[in-house]
């Protein structure tokens, strides 16, 4: 349990940072980087490609990792598989999607929905539970 907090602050950090990532490609993203230039990060349009191809992925890889580790903290499935969705379509709209037309919109949807988990699991954070009988919820181990 020593590293729940490293993965809580890493968790936020990436979805933070591929927000960021996005922000700054006016090209691809150009709803989320009119938000970015509205809040003063404009000048981040001159490393589009560095954001679009190494830190976006590369945050999207760390939130996909962190939330695939936390299913083993608080073994709760269903926000497991909400935490990874966000990532994998991003990853998934960055590579293979990207010659269509709607890569975007799956793009957008990725990232809002790692903001919104990352939000979610602030606001509400994930306890343990655990599969035995003789184990109770909120506790961990007996």
């Amino acid at each position: 349990m020593a590293m729940n907090p490293l993965m809580r602050i890493t968790d936020r950090a990436g979805a933070l940072g591929a927000l960021v990532s996005a922000m700054g490609c006016a090209m691809c993203f150009p709803a989320i980087a009119s938000l970015g230039a509205a809040i003063g990060l404009g000048f981040l349009s001159r490393w589009e490609g560095l954001f679009i191809n190494t830190l976006l992925p590369g945050f999207a890889w760390l939130v996909l990792i962190i939330n695939a580790l936390g299913w083993f903290s608080h073994r709760q499935w269903q926000r497991s598989v909400l935490g990874m969705l966000g990532p994998t379509l991003v990853l998934l709209s960055l590579y293979p999607w990207f010659k269509y037309g709607w890569s975007s919109y799956a793009t957008y949807a990725g990232i809002g929905l790692m903001l919104t988990v990352s939000v979610w699991d602030l606001l509400s954070p994930a306890s343990r539970r655990c599969d035995r009988p003789d184990c109770h919820a909120g506790q961990g181990e007996p």
